[in-house]
């Protein structure tokens, strides 16, 4: 079939919205017709080549938080049929694996068959443009397209009646920050949290936060528009920086030190990181959620906090969460009005103004835009 896509052609390039040809599914795969895709600030690592290595080189299609609605399936499916509403986790679970079967299927081993690229299940292509076979940005997804087609591993059943525009962003985002808060930092009732970045990831690690029971929830970001929306979203105090949010620790943690911290930024920095290890007290946790370029071979943390403080570095994917598990769940906290989808989308746009969507998440205009096809 013919469809659109957005497609990244070369390292800091615009995406490219065209025509592409899509091949039907295979055995164990999915053909989708898209509703909604958040656009992550992941996605711009594929332009800037911050994941140069880990995942594929362009001509690729981008987009990896995504919903829509199955319209076919390949032989061997049985979770979905045509018709179901899903969403996309982006990375896989094929529920089999030994992290599967240990309840981190955050870290499926079918994940790193998506750095390729390829369909997962036999390494092939499915996408098509000039000619030539175009690859899948982070997850194998491609949801910066009117349809795609993935594994079925990738595909998270839904209830019909939720609003795909909501439900896309349980894909990456909301998952990765509530569960950034509530699995990996592990926050509990009366624990002090400082959030360092409030995009589309730290703003749902606020909301964790707050849900978790966290008596002072602090967001730091330079940007004004960012921290006033973290107070929308349960902070309790906001800093324009980390320096600035250390001065305050008399007040935000009565000098102790926040209990936990957890890096959202937009592009993790070895010396931020090392800088933001000051903001925890004794027997503090400090959750790395935010993804370092490759390239960047060292970390500049004062080891010495790790032994004499008894400070942990903990790292995190998909917030250590379950998709299968993690996105029904927060979908149920979002129609009892405990989790705020809705406050999280600042802004929509259709596949063709992708790059002012882009522009504006550079500029931090967004928390969290999102592609609307319907």
């Amino acid at each position: 079939m013919k469809t659109k896509a957005a497609i990244l052609w070369g390292r800091d390039q615009p995406w490219s919205v065209e025509e592409i040809e899509l091949d039907p599914p295979k055995a164990g795969e999915v053909l989708v017709r898209m509703v909604a895709s958040g656009m992550c600030h992941s996605d711009e690592h594929l332009v800037t080549g911050d994941l140069a290595g880990a995942t594929p080189e362009p001509p690729l299609i981008g987009g990896h938080e995504g919903a829509g609605v199955v319209m076919e399936v390949g032989d061997g499916v049985f979770s979905v049929v045509p018709g179901d509403h899903v969403v996309f986790g982006f990375v896989p679970a094929c529920g089999r694996c030994p992290s599967c079967a240990e309840g981190h299927s955050n870290l499926c081993d079918l994940g790193g068959a998506t750095a390729t690229g390829w369909q997962i299940s036999d390494g092939t292509a499915r996408h098509h443009a000039k000619g030539q076979d175009i690859a899948l940005g982070i997850g194998a997804l491609g949801t910066f397209a009117l349809h795609t087609v993935v594994h079925e591993a990738s595909c998270i059943k839904i209830d019909n009646d939720v609003p795909l525009d909501r439900a896309c962003l349980l894909g990456c985002g909301v998952v990765t920050g509530w569960g950034s808060a509530v699995y990996a930092a592990e926050v509990k009732p009366g624990d002090t949290v400082a959030v360092v970045g409030v995009g589309g990831i730290g703003a749902n690690a606020v909301q964790g936060a707050k849900l978790a029971g966290a008596r002072v929830v602090a967001a730091i970001d330079p940007v004004e528009f960012k921290r006033e929306k973290a107070m929308e979203f349960g902070a309790t105090h906001t800093h324009a920086s980390i320096d600035e949010a250390i001065a305050a620790l008399p007040d935000t943690t009565w000098g102790r030190g926040f209990d936990k911290v957890i890096m959202t930024m937009g592009v993790g920095n070895g010396d931020a990181l090392g800088q933001a290890f000051w903001l925890g007290g004794k027997r503090s946790r400090i959750v790395v959620t935010n993804i370092h370029p490759v390239s960047e071979a060292s970390i500049a943390i004062p080891a010495i906090f790790l032994t004499v403080y008894e400070k942990q570095l903990v790292g995190s994917l998909f917030g250590s969460g379950n998709p299968r598990k993690d996105i029904p769940k927060l979908l149920e906290l979002y129609s009892q009005g405990l989790l705020d989808l809705d406050g999280l989308v600042t802004k929509t746009y259709s596949l063709d103004q992708i790059n002012e969507g882009y522009d504006d998440m550079r500029n931090g205009k967004n928390i969290r835009g999102v592609l609307k096809y319907d």
